[in-house]
């Protein structure tokens, strides 16, 4: 009985990342979001990529909607974090070119589960 009342504690108290609250953290990912936009046209001038400003910017707010329904305040420091470091490797050419067009990858069909779908699927493949 003490140890389930101690865990409880334990599990309230818990340190920020960055942000203190949601607001906070929303300035974050609006400030992280407008860097990014505001380094595209930069990005492409010094990496000769085949994309265009419109297919970046199109691909930066889907990358960003992704992960619009995540409300814990750490998870999304967490991810600001992340995207920092993921522009700071592309900016200073870290990142090689390879390593950039793999973010505009399309994203991967589910797969079928039933028998009757993989047997269609499987039949259009060949």
């Amino acid at each position: 009985m003490a140890a389930r009342e101690a865990s409880k504690c334990a599990t309230k108290i818990v340190r920020p990342l960055l942000s203190s609250d949601k607001s906070e953290a929303k300035k974050r990912v609006l400030n992280l979001y407008k860097t990014y936009y505001r380094q595209i046209p930069l990005i492409l001038f010094d990496r000769h990529l085949p994309v265009s400003k419109e297919e970046c910017q199109k691909k930066l707010k889907e990358e960003f909607l992704k992960n619009k329904h995540i409300t814990d305040v750490r998870v999304i420091d967490m991810l600001v974090i992340k995207g920092q470091m993921l522009l700071q490797e592309i900016v200073t050419k870290w990142a090689q070119d390879c390593h950039v067009m793999t973010l505009f990858k399309d994203t991967a069909e589910p797969k079928p589960n039933d028998f009757l779908s993989k047997f269609v699927n499987s039949n259009d493949s060949q």
